[in-house]
């Protein structure tokens, strides 16, 4: 199935058919969001990516972003220092190959419909809840790392990219981190970031870089990526909701992405950094309630739906479809996990704890390790202490997190 992913000249928009009964509705809804190409970009994997200007973004058709100046850089990075655009820029190397879209050019520089790419209610993990059940309600489950008990302005993990296999079409797997506010009653606000496999929501069992926000616990606001109004993408060189290529087997190469969303001290805006490099775009902070001051809990880890097939429960896979004790090169890892505090500085987290509805189906376990600092193993998802055993060095990694040492 062909998706049409929108891109701005300084941004993106990833808009994907999902499910051939609706493709007819799905067109309605997507036309609503299409703008005005000045390029059009065939992916290898059959995406199409349209290149219109950064104004003409779905973010806004938001009534509160009809007269909203763009903020084209953040004011601070974590570690209170200025963000300088010029020096990130001079500190690429080469010209990164993060997409299979990007293979055939790159973009100029200058349910029900209503309810497609918007998440069901009750999916994010609740590691305080005394009521297993509750979290079941609506068949999603988690394996995560969290913290929780402070005041967080962002976080940032190094996750493990992998393929895996998903049972039904209206199931999902993914890898992510979540900044969250409120109570995970109806206010929750939630910012989330990773990597997923969605046949419903991208038409196939691809690996796709992805986010997601919501401010009501996903009742009527939020949507994944750019597929309704609010984030506000700056950059024009990574496409939400493309496919990540290539990917971690089990024995052998292994492969991973960086993420980093943090909050602006000075502007108050959510900002959202892949790799080192890329500066993707901000939630606006007037998006949200509680994280329009900070988060009160951050957690990173995998989650899956299961539909419950037959009336058994679901095979999808988490992560990598291995247990956590299996370890590095066929566990699914997390490293580098780290939170952002008031000083606008990344630490490595305190008293992290883990929670799994079953963990007898997806377990994680958690560690700490020389330069991987804290990380966990999951899965099928896990976090654990990783061995000093080098990752795979290929043009692509060195490419994808060229600041970044590898473990030797």
């Amino acid at each position: 199935m062909v998706h049409r992913l929108l891109f701005f000249l300084i941004c993106c928009l990833s808009c994907a058919e999902g499910g051939r009964q609706r493709k007819t509705d799905v067109h309605r809804h997507l036309k609503r969001l299409n703008k005005p190409a000045v390029k059009t970009i065939q992916s290898p994997d059959g995406d199409i990516i349209d290149c219109v200007h950064v104004s003409q973004q779905p973010a806004f058709d938001h009534p509160f972003l009809k007269n909203h100046t763009i903020q084209m850089r953040p004011s601070f990075h974590p570690e209170g220092r200025l963000y300088d655009q010029n020096k990130a820029a001079s500190d690429r190397k080469g010209e990164p190959m993060l997409q299979l879209w990007h293979q055939n050019g790159r973009c100029p520089r200058t349910p029900s419909v209503n309810k497609y790419g918007r998440k069901k209610h009750k999916s994010t993990p609740n590691p305080l809840s005394v009521d297993p059940d509750l979290l079941n309600e609506s068949g999603h489950q988690h394996a995560i790392a969290y913290v929780e008990g402070d005041k967080y302005y962002g976080a940032k993990a190094t996750i493990n990219v992998w393929e895996p296999d998903i049972e039904q079409a209206n199931e999902f797997s993914l890898s992510q981190l979540w900044i969250l506010g409120g109570s995970f009653g109806q206010d929750l606000n939630s910012i989330e970031a990773g990597w997923q496999v969605s046949p419903d929501l991208y038409g196939d069992s691809n690996t796709r870089l992805f986010t997601y926000w919501t401010s009501d616990a996903y009742q009527a606001t939020g949507c994944y990526n750019l597929l309704c109004s609010g984030f506000i993408q700056i950059n024009s060189d990574i496409a939400m909701g493309a496919t990540i290529s290539p990917i971690s087997y089990y024995g052998g190469s292994q492969y991973d992405i960086s993420i980093l969303v943090w909050k602006d001290p000075k502007e108050g805006n959510w900002w959202m950094q892949f790799g080192n490099d890329y500066v993707l775009g901000y939630w606006p902070s007037f998006l949200f309630s509680y994280l329009a001051d900070s988060a009160s809990m951050v957690e990173w880890g995998g989650e899956v739906v299961n539909s419950e097939p037959d009336g058994a429960h679901t095979s999808t896979q988490m992560g990598s479809g291995r247990f956590p004790e299996e370890g590095f090169g066929k566990a699914s890892y997390f490293r580098n996990i780290q939170t952002v505090d008031s000083s606008n500085n990344l630490r490595a987290p305190k008293g992290v704890g883990t929670f799994t509805e079953q963990s007898n189906c997806y377990d994680v376990q958690v560690g700490t390790t020389g330069d991987w600092g804290v990380t966990f193993t999951m899965g099928v998802l896990s976090f654990l202490p990783l061995p000093a055993v080098e990752v795979a060095t290929d043009e692509w990694v060195t490419h994808l997190l060229p600041h970044e040492e590898q473990p030797q």
